[in-house]
């Protein structure tokens, strides 16, 4: 049962523009917030790196081209064989996260 409440001073811009990208995945602040609490509890620590990483690449700041290029890249690693098993990429994730 949720029965508390989080109270806490942030600088506006950065309130505003963190809502503004859980709203655009659906995902309410209060989630977040409990779930960073998990977290920390669960890793008895901050479960991330407090570095500035480099900005990575997404979709958003792709062209279609350049998008449609590494479809069909993936796609022709894919038909070849080429690729890496999910569970390899996923533990490589998790290695680099710890």
């Amino acid at each position: 049962m949720k029965d508390s409440t989080v109270s806490a001073r942030v600088e506006l811009d950065v309130k505003t523009e963190a809502e503004d990208i859980l709203q655009k995945l659906g995902v309410p602040v209060s989630v977040v917030i409990n779930s960073l609490y998990r977290q920390i509890i669960y890793r008895h620590g901050v479960p991330f790196s407090l570095t500035i990483p480099a900005e990575p690449v997404t979709i958003d700041s792709m062209s279609d081209a350049e998008l449609d290029t590494k479809l069909q890249h993936s796609d022709r690693q894919s038909i070849a064989k080429q690729g890496r098993a999910m569970d390899d990429v996923f533990d490589d994730l998790e290695r680099s996260l710890k």
